[in-house]
């Protein structure tokens, strides 16, 4: 399973960003989500969708991100809004496979929130 993540950048605070995020053809998923890991930092989850529509979001983030998985095309989008300098990480695509529950992981992007 390869997961190609996209849309990362430089964003002054209050601003926006969407990432993207596409698994390759063949494969089924539970679960689709956004992992960050801020410099000197573990990796953190962002948010997570699950193929019955249910999300989760890491309380730093609710109310300003929004996760959504379209798990027929294999993909998962994060829209950041009100970006904050703190948000600043590189951001990891994850899938979780249905049966096997094996969990794959995305090459990163870069988000940096700075003016």
């Amino acid at each position: 399973v390869q997961l190609q993540a996209s849309g990362g950048g430089l964003v002054q605070p209050g601003g926006s960003l969407r990432l993207s995020c596409q698994a390759s053809r063949g494969f089924s998923f539970k679960a689709m989500g956004w992992y960050r890991q801020a410099p000197g930092k573990q990796r953190e989850l962002v948010a997570i969708v699950e193929s019955d529509g249910s999300a989760n979001y890491a309380e730093s983030v609710k109310g300003r991100f929004t996760i959504s998985g379209d798990f027929g095309k294999r993909t998962v989008d994060l829209q950041m809004n009100k970006l904050k300098p703190e948000d600043t990480a590189v951001y990891y695509c994850q899938a979780e496979r249905i049966i096997t529950r094996l969990i794959y992981w995305g090459q990163g992007t870069l988000v940096t929130v700075s003016s």
